[in-house]
Formats: structure tokens, sequence, C-alpha cells
């Protein structure tokens, strides 16, 4: 690969140092960065096969975005004391980096590409993420790897109304806004955003924003490519000949195939595909040359079609207008016993969302180089089984796809929950995909809010989400942008713009392109279409089915009572060793959760059992004051009185004299071990005791 000469770039990125090190480490990769912002480091590098993978239709990227503890001064936990798989940041991470460098490989590329980041360092003022996405898309840039670059990528945050380039950590985690942009020196090529209910032109602000500091980023990537890139190495085309094509167009006229993809059932079009895929493949059964490559050629032949047909005569494949949406259906309650559900349809893309509460120990704890998130309250996990789109194949657990859409969902849905306080639930939906064609995402989205809402989760808003697609032509000027797209739109499109939100604003988007960007006026179009989609989507269908948050959780779901307790007493109702916190939790068959605050969580289904473990607690908490009368069970008996059991760990003695109102010579005579009886406090002796009485209780 050569000598690659060593040099060092340094910029300033919102306040903090950019430095950026060449031909320091790894020579033997084809592009390789040290990159560091502030103190945060990470070493990123480019690599790929000499070779193209034989026998597969697409793009061999896989990118890596690797967390180790060390950077944060940690040990693993566990009994391995190794970093395990990757976590769901690093998942997400990953995805964030992979979406708007892929579609700038070229097209007939086949070659197997590795983008490896790896976190050695991280200073909570810069976060690793940001500075993986930068030294990733400039590792590649300076590489020999083909690559239609330079791209990069900024995050814009948002705290107390103003916008901040590149946020730290803890503004990242609790500001009003977490937007991704990456950009190439035209146009924005990929936004990500998690929003507290942003309102439309302030997020068309801020990704333009964002979208600048890219420029002032890609400015020093081209002089790295000038001064240290490498040329870019030839490679073996996997393009379908041109021949091939015209020697199906004459067995498939175009518009035979127009006729055969233009339908609004999935099952039908796929039927159709089958049959003229047959068709060609017994007029080329001579030619292996063509059989080998003729199923993509039939893929990029329904693409023409089906691109040729929106863009110039407006013609979707089910024959709904440019900006229609497809049938929908909205239920709640479809599943019995659970503490939530509901089921949504959009055309044929079904969701039917489950959702569990559990008290908050139940929460997921969290390990990972963000030492602000120590657990999750709220989970929203989404699956994708083969049956949902006609398939067969084993379920393997979810893979990044499928954590990369319950987040999204999951972000949707964060803005609108309520506060622990508000609510001390641990939340967890799962979204089943029941049938796919087309966004099943944003179907989680409004099936889970539906579902948290018969749940009995007070939401402050309702939230819908929705996809728009796009088909380009030659010109910037020509485009068309399609409401709630389906799969062929998808696979055939230049675009997936997802976008969810309240009444209010904007709560989450995931926008990927196949394209090398999008004008401002797309952009804009696309939020605008968006926005009235969801409000069209809560109107005619969520509202329809359930129009506010139940007021009470499900007979099922376990019922919690929060009270406050001085911190100071939490050690007794804990107990040495958890003695009486679990005798309180056995005999009550609740569960019980203490917070460092004094804020106590009873859990159980049963009332009468979480008024006890209450009152337990109570008792275990404040003094004892002259006049209070308590009941409590004998649990020791001496000569001179016997020991009053009010609570786990709270005792008071009754003397002798203090039992009954006739003279008594034995304890024995009026108590037994396991009596219970009311007892009335008398205050503190001049010892400073306090004592109890029998008799005299009014």
């Amino acid at each position: 690969m050569g000598a690659v000469m060593r040099k060092t770039y340094e910029m300033d990125l919102g306040g903090r140092p950019l430095k950026i090190e060449v031909g320091k480490v790894c020579a033997q990769a084809n592009g390789a960065v040290m990159i560091s912002y502030g103190e945060t480091t990470v070493l990123c590098t480019a690599t790929a096969s000499d070779k193209p993978r034989e026998g597969i239709d697409f793009f061999p990227l896989s990118v890596e975005f690797e967390e180790k503890f060390y950077a944060v001064g940690k040990i693993p936990g566990g009994f391995n004391k190794r970093e395990g798989k990757p976590s769901e940041n690093s998942v997400l991470t990953a995805r964030v980096i992979d979406r708007p460098m892929r579609p700038l490989f070229p097209k007939d590329f086949r070659n197997d590409v590795t983008l490896n980041n790896l976190v050695m360092s991280v200073d909570p003022d810069c976060r690793p993420e940001i500075t993986a996405m930068m030294g990733t898309a400039i590792a590649t840039a300076i590489s020999d790897i083909p690559f239609e670059g330079p791209c990069c990528m900024t995050q814009m945050g948002m705290k107390d109304g103003q916008l901040l380039i590149n946020p730290g950590q803890l503004d990242w985690d609790t500001g009003d806004l977490r937007l991704t942009v990456a950009s190439t020196e035209e146009k924005v090529i990929m936004i990500e955003a998690g929003a507290n209910e942003i309102p439309d032109d302030v997020m068309i602000d801020a990704i333009y924003k964002a979208h600048d500091v890219n420029l002032s980023i890609l400015r020093l990537i081209r002089q790295m490519m000038e001064e240290v890139g490498k040329e870019k190495f030839s490679y073996e085309s996997c393009a379908i000949p041109d021949a091939l094509f015209e020697e199906m167009k004459q067995i498939v006229p175009p518009e035979e195939m127009e006729v055969a993809v233009f339908t609004d059932d999935k099952q039908t079009r796929e039927k159709n595909i089958k049959e003229i895929t047959e068709k060609l493949e017994a007029a080329f059964a001579e030619k292996e040359d063509y059989l080998a490559v003729l199923s993509e050629a039939v893929y990029q032949y329904q693409k023409k079609t089906v691109r040729k047909m929106i863009l110039k005569d407006h013609k979707r494949p089910d024959g709904r207008a440019i900006d229609e949406i497809r049938p929908l259906a909205a239920e709640v309650d479809l599943i019995p016993r659970v503490h939530g559900s509901a089921m949504f349809t959009r055309g044929q893309t079904q969701i039917c969302d489950i959702v569990t509460l559990a008290p908050l120990s139940e929460a997921q704890r969290v390990e990972g180089l963000d030492e602000n998130i120590t657990e999750k309250r709220y989970l929203h996990q989404y699956n994708f089984p083969s049956y949902s789109v006609g398939e067969t194949k084993p379920s393997r657990g979810p893979g990044r796809r499928e954590i990369g859409h319950g987040a999204l969902a999951e972000r949707a849905l964060l803005p609108v929950l309520p506060s622990k306080e508000e609510f001390p639930y641990a939340i967890r939906a799962v979204s089943e995909t029941f049938e796919s064609n087309g966004s099943t995402s944003m179907a989680s989205t409004c099936a889970s809010c539906m579902s948290l809402m018969a749940a009995g989760v007070p939401l402050k808003r309702m939230v819908a989400g929705i996809s728009c697609g796009l088909v380009t032509g030659e010109t910037d000027d020509d485009y068309l942008v399609l409401t709630d797209i389906q799969g062929l739109e998808d696979f055939f499109g230049d675009m997936d713009f997802k976008v969810t939100g309240t009444t209010e604003g904007i709560t989450a988007i995931q926008m990927d392109i196949k394209i090398h960007g999008l004008t401002r006026a797309i952009v804009e179009e696309a939020i605008r279409r968006t926005h009235e989609a969801r409000l069209f989507i809560m109107d005619n269908c969520m509202k329809k089915a359930i129009a506010e948050p139940r007021k009470e959780v499900s007979p099922y779901a376990p019922k919690i009572i929060q009270i406050k307790i001085d911190p100071e007493k939490i050690g007794d109702v804990i107990g040495q060793r958890g003695k009486t916190i679990q005798e309180i939790q056995e005999r009550t068959s609740v569960k019980i959760d203490v917070d460092e605050d004094g804020s106590v969580s009873i859990c159980g289904v049963d009332s009468e059992g979480m008024q006890e473990a209450r009152r337990m607690i109570e008792i275990i908490t404040t003094e004892f004051e002259k006049g209070q009368v308590l009941t409590g069970k004998v649990v020791s008996i001496k000569e001179f009185g016997a020991f009053l059991e009010f609570a786990p760990g709270r005792e008071a003695m009754v003397h002798i004299s203090k039992i009954s109102r006739r003279r008594i010579d034995h304890v024995e005579d009026v108590l037994t071990l396991g009596d219970v009886v009311r007892a009335v406090c008398l205050g503190k002796d001049r010892q400073g005791r306090v004592s109890f009485s029998i008799k005299d209780v009014p």
C-alpha cells in the first residue's frame, strides 16, 4: 500500500480542539487516523479486500464501534472481565455511521470493506460517537478505497432554546434536541434526531446549522485528501451488462413489467415477478453468464419501471395519490390479561404492541461509557419474524435492524412519558411485526402510543409517525416526494424519511438516502408532508381506538404506592443485611424499592397487603408519640412484662403493671406468644425510654 506521510491537522470545532493524526499508526490499513476531540481519542481505520466477494448482489460493508472500558478508567463487570457483545449504543452508533457512508461507495463495488472505530479515551465534554463519525469519514476519504466522498457529520443539541454544536454528554442526555446530520460538500445526506417536541421550522434551522458546520470540516478533509490522500485503486465492476437489459426488454416489454409491478397487493406482485423471472430463465437457458446475474437484473428492471412511472406519470404501484396514506385501522385490548395492548394497521403493514408495567427496580441496568445513564426505565423492543414477509427462517434473536427500529420508536415516545415521580413504573413495550410492507418502525410508534395509553400510562400527548419517500430525476428540481411509502417504493426509491411527533412538534427523525444528498427544498417538503400525515393518522385512526390515557392501570398490572421517609431512616427500613425489608415483603406479598433520597415505592396486586406494608414502614420510620394507639404482636414474655412487635424490627415493652386493669402475678395469665393486641403510647420515662400500656387503651 506504500508509506503514508505522517502529518497532523488541527482546527477549532465548537470551542474545542480537534486533532487528526495521519501516518502515526496502523500503516497496513487502507486508511487510518487517530482522531482526538478534546481528550476523547478514537482510532478509525478503513480496510478493503483485494477482490469482490463472489455470489453476492450487494455491497458487503461492515461498520464497527468498539467501546473499551479502559477509555473511562473502568474494568468490565461480569465474570470474564472482558468486553462482550456490542452494547445497544455501539450497534446504534455503527448504524448511524453506516447510513451516510454506504451510498457514497460505487454502486457496482462488491469488495468487502470494514470501517472500524476503537474508542480509546473518553472526555465527557466530547462524545466518542461524533468523534468516531468524523474519523471514519476521514479515514475512508484519504484511503485508496473507491469512495465518492468526502462526507462529514455534526451533532446539534439544544439547552434553554440555544443550539449547541457537538454538545457534551450531559447536555446531550438532558437537552431538548439530539440531532446528527451528515453532509457532502453539496447536500445533506443523513439526518437522525430525538427531540422534545421541537417545531418544524426550528428543526430545519438546526439541520442546516449542522450542515454549515459540516462544510467547515469538509474543507479540512479536502485539504487532507490533496496532501496525504492515496490514489483510489481500480476494482472489478459487478454492474449488469447493458446487453442483458436490451435482450430482457425484447422478451418482457416495459408494458408487461408495468402490469406486473403495479398492484396494491404485495403477494400478487411477487407472483407476477416470479412468472417473469421464470420466463427469462427459460429464454436464457443457454447463457450461463446471464443466468448468474439474472436475479439482480430483474430487480433493476423493476426499479427502472417503478421510478419512471412515479416520476413521469405520477403513478404509484398501488394506484394511490402522491400524498395519500394507505387504509388505516387500530384497536386496543386485543390481548387478554396483559397490562396494555394495541394493534395498528396501515395497508399491508401491521404491528401489535404489548406493554408491561413493573416496579422501578426492574428498570434495565446499563453499563457503558456514558456514566450519566446507569439504567433505562422505558424500553421499546421491536421484533421482525420471517412470517411477517411470508418467508421462512429460524429466529436468531434481534439483529442490528431490529435494535435500530426499536430505538427509533423508543426515542419517539420518550418526550411524552411521565416522570417516575408522576408514574413510578418501569415500562416495557414490545412491538411484534405481524405483517410488513413499508415502515414498520412508524407503525410501531403508533401502536406503542396506543398500547401505553391503554395500559394507563399518562402520556402528555399522542405520538404518531409516518415515512416519506423520494424519486429523483436528472436535475435537483426534478423530483417527487411520496407520502407513506410501501416496501417497493422504499427499495426502488431514493429516500426513507421517517418523522414522529405530536400536535406540538417533532420527537424523532430518521432519514436515509441512496443518492448523494437532498436539497433544502426536499427536506422542507418531507417535513411538511410528515407533519400533515401524522395529524391525519391521529385524528382519523388512533383517536377512534383510544382518545386519551386510561385513568387507572390494568387490574392485572401491579399497583404502586409511593411514600417519602427521612433518608436517615433508610437503614432502619432495610435492616441488617436486608432482613427487615425482606420480612415486610414476605408478610405482605409486596415488592418494596427504596431510593437514596428517601422515596419508597410499594408495589403489589393486593391493596390490603400494600397498605399493611405502608403502615409497617411508617411505624419503623417515625417516632412513637404519646397517645398513639398501635396494634402489635406478642413476641416475647418476661417476668416483668411483654414485648410487642408493631412492625419488623420495631418493638416496645409493656410492663406487667400496664397489661391488665386487675392485678396479675404472671404475664402468662393474660398474654401468650402470638397474641395480637392494641397498646397506647405513654410517652418517655425519666430515662428517655418509650413505654406502652394495654390497659389504658381508650
